[in-house]
């Protein structure tokens, strides 16, 4: 038994008998000494998994990364918008950091985790930083066994002072969601030389040791600890493959490959971080981008748009086959794109005002006339998935999550019978007119003048819709048209990819576009999406301002789910709720992953669930 445990145990029975000192010194020990031979039997392993078994062994590389693929070489990629920070884990300036640093699509460039997620599985993580881990099965606690080769890129070793110390920083300046899950740490307990144990005050948040894992780690002596939540462009010091070779604000960040990278020969980093550098270039609009794609200044790109990937490969390098198209199957629910309501705004305090707006996009007009017929319907948040409601009438395990909460699901949505409004295409569509308008009356609105107009204040209801590039644009365009036609005073407003954020984040729009990405394994992430508490917290995700006790109880269900039965009940009852509210107007998307690259460059043979990745690339030519 070690003293660390006990006095950990200690602090834990006081805390929760709120001082009751009835129980003697010598029963507290007791307890102790119980519990942690309880905590002692519990095995160290490889890898962790949200539910069931992680389908790797101890050193197979993921599957969809190639352990053989050649190092070195360049790759120039290209995004849309600007940069004013390198810090994306605080408010200000988290929505404008750089690119690469950290994330799925670009890489873990800069920044490592205690473990590394496979997006070849719904919910598995394995050892990196941490080179072995241990969880029981409450989840009350996680320990880490740090890998003692673990350095930062300046030589330093990685260590478990630099672990609190990312945790706490977070959590004291950090913007949610993150500051939340790192705040439900209780206790730390460090044992030497290397190990960890986090300790949370219960199991309940089942997902929270997971997202614990992936917590950036950040070097304590290397990082301005009073000043970590103001933006800054200072390089921050991580333990990631690369360092920062160029950084020209809001214009260009290069990538260098450190030499002496310490994970390299790790299994999990088998056919990662290829090339010796990655070039990522801004553009302040979508056609500049385009054009550096044709010209070859983007090696490799990835395709939202229809009309650009059906006829926008007619130049000269696409037609000789130096530039190729692919469409990656994803595996993964289907991302929610629409265009959110800010429940906030007077207008849209009324579901049933929202339902009728919802009911007015003409999804077979705009996809017939500005997307070739190449995207499908969106109607729910995790379409093409076992997590989906649509189609399904509710279970019985469902309808028991729901009851507490009668009004809070519409009967089509609890039976499987709700789909979007299917207007006729003409952009114009009677009937689906006619029931949007019944149910503005319902709302307190009438028809006076060619004006719909509030009954009981005298005014007209009117929006603005907040857009970032010319596509945006576009569709919302094409959507005024049909509202407009209800006498709806409806207007579209263009800003700058800076301005966007900074007004999405201080909740300063009517309607604004936003995509709900999906998982096979929502889970805590949904508190800062959805949660009640989110809503008016600057920096969250919550952007419709949802209030909903329906919610959030489903949440806690998500992440205190045991098996894999209960969480796909709950989620499916979550998407339920989230549909009835109409906190958006649900748009479309496609299944594949659209990624079009120079042959310059060479993707692997298979992908991840989510598309592509660039940091499994190579580089197939000399540049």
């Amino acid at each position: 038994m070690r003293i660390l445990d006990v006095v950990w145990t200690v602090k834990r029975v006081l805390r929760k008998s709120k001082g009751a000192f009835a129980l003697s010194l010598a029963a507290v020990f007791l307890f102790a000494n119980q519990v942690s031979a309880s905590d002692e039997d519990v095995p160290w392993t490889h890898a962790i998994s949200m539910h069931g078994s992680p389908a790797l062994a101890p050193g197979e590389p993921f599957p969809y990364a190639n352990p053989d693929a050649p190092k070195g070489g360049t790759i120039s990629l290209g995004v849309q918008g600007t940069f004013d920070s390198l810090n994306s884990f605080i408010v200000q300036g988290g929505w404008t950091s750089a690119r690469g640093m950290r994330e799925r699509q670009f890489g873990n460039n800069i920044l490592e985790s205690l473990m590394v997620r496979s997006y070849a599985e719904p919910f598995s993580l394995y050892g990196l930083i941490a080179q072995r881990v241990r969880m029981p099965e409450s989840r009350e606690w996680i320990e880490f066994e740090l890998n003692p080769e673990a350095k930062f890129s300046d030589g330093s070793p990685v260590t478990v002072e630099d672990i609190v110390f990312s945790l706490d920083i977070i959590r004291d300046k950090g913007r949610p969601p993150y500051r939340n899950w790192y705040g439900a740490i209780v206790d730390k307990v460090i044992t030497p030389p290397n190990r960890i144990k986090l300790v949370f005050e219960n199991g309940e948040n089942r997902e929270l040791p997971l997202l614990i894992s992936l917590a950036p780690i950040f070097s304590k002596k290397n990082t301005d600890a009073e000043n970590f939540d103001k933006s800054s462009l200072t390089p921050p010091v991580g333990s990631g493959p690369y360092t920062f070779k160029t950084i020209q604000p809001g214009r260009l960040v290069v990538y260098e490959k450190n030499p002496d990278y310490w994970a390299k020969d790790l299994a999990v980093k088998a056919g990662f971080d290829n090339f010796d550098e990655i070039r990522i270039e801004y553009f302040r609009d979508e056609t500049s981008l385009q054009e550096a794609f044709k010209k070859g200044l983007v090696n490799a790109l990835q395709f939202r748009d229809p009309a650009r990937w059906a006829k926008g490969f007619d130049f000269p390098a696409a037609k000789d086959g130096d530039v190729v198209q692919m469409s990656i199957p994803r595996g993964v629910p289907a991302p929610m794109q629409g265009i959110a309501f800010n429940t906030r705004r007077a207008q849209f305090a009324d579901v049933g005002v929202r339902k009728a707006l919802r009911m007015l996009f003409d999804f077979n007009w705009v996809n017939r006339n500005l997307y070739y017929d190449l995207f499908t319907r969106t109607a729910g948040y995790w379409d093409n998935s076992e997590l989906s409601s649509i189609g399904r009438p509710a279970s019985a395990r469902e309808r028991e999550l729901l009851a507490p909460y009668p009004d809070a699901v519409d009967v089509d949505v609890m039976e499987g019978s709700w789909r979007p409004a299917d207007a006729d295409g003409s952009g114009r569509d009677r009937k689906v007119l006619r029931a949007a308008l019944s149910e503005l009356n319902n709302a307190g609105y009438a028809l006076k003048e060619r004006k719909l107009v509030n009954e009981t204040t005298g005014e007209q209801l009117a929006f603005e819709i907040l857009a970032k590039n010319e596509d945006e644009e576009k569709l919302a365009l094409a959507y005024i048209r049909t509202v407009e036609l209800l006498g709806i005073a409806a207007s579209v407003r263009s800003v700058d990819a800076s301005q966007f954020e900074e007004r999405r984040t201080k909740r300063d729009f009517d309607m604004v576009f936003n995509t709900w990405y999906a998982s096979l394994s929502p889970g805590a992430e949904q508190y800062g999406r959805w949660g009640s508490k989110a809503a008016d917290t600057e920096g969250s995700f919550n952007f419709v301002g949802a209030k909903e006790p329906a919610i959030d109880a489903l949440i806690d269900e998500i992440v205190g789910a045991r098996s894999r039965e209960e969480f796909v009940d709950a989620v499916r009852a979550f998407d339920r709720v989230l549909i009835s509210g109409a906190y958006a107007v649900p748009l479309y998307h496609v299944s594949d992953d659209w990624v079009a690259h120079w042959t310059k460059v060479s993707p692997p043979e298979q992908h991840s669930l989510y598309g592509h990745e660039f940091d499994t690339w190579w580089t197939s030519a000399t540049q």
